[in-house]
């Protein structure tokens, strides 16, 4: 399923440089209107402190299109998008999801994994927010 996705990142990269990227995206969030059409998601993204950098969270190479990406030993299944927004779990997670010093995507102290290895920076931005 194709779903559109308002980013915001313009200020950091160009048309080409987003058109077909593996990217990672937070895909169980409500639809909102952004720049007049509904976004379905948030890419996520790598950022310094004042904002002014900005990195694509990327899968290793190998990675499947749409796998899941897991965190340590966490399980459980994904929520359905209404209760992401009524129980406001983005707003709970997203300031612990963070780089290493390796530029590593994790939440709190579990590292990010596909089937393919570990989610990072693109260009391996460390000790970074992630959203």
């Amino acid at each position: 399923e194709t779903s559109s996705i308002a980013s915001g990142l313009r200020p950091f990269y160009k048309t080409e440089d987003l058109e077909n990227r593996m990217v990672l995206v937070l895909a169980n969030l409500k639809a909102r209107n952004l720049v007049g059409f509904p976004s379905h998601g948030m890419v996520l993204c790598a950022s310094n402190e004042d904002h002014t950098k900005v990195e694509f969270v990327v899968p290793p190479a190998d990675a499947k299109i749409g796998e899941r990406v897991m965190f340590g030993d966490l399980t459980g299944e994904p929520e359905a998008e209404n209760k992401v927004a009524k129980k406001k779990m983005a707003e709970k997670l997203l300031p612990d999801l963070k780089t290493t010093a390796e530029g590593v995507v994790v939440w709190k102290d579990h590292a990010s994994t596909t089937t393919a290895g570990p989610v990072k920076a693109l260009n391996g931005m460390p000790n970074a927010h992630v959203g």
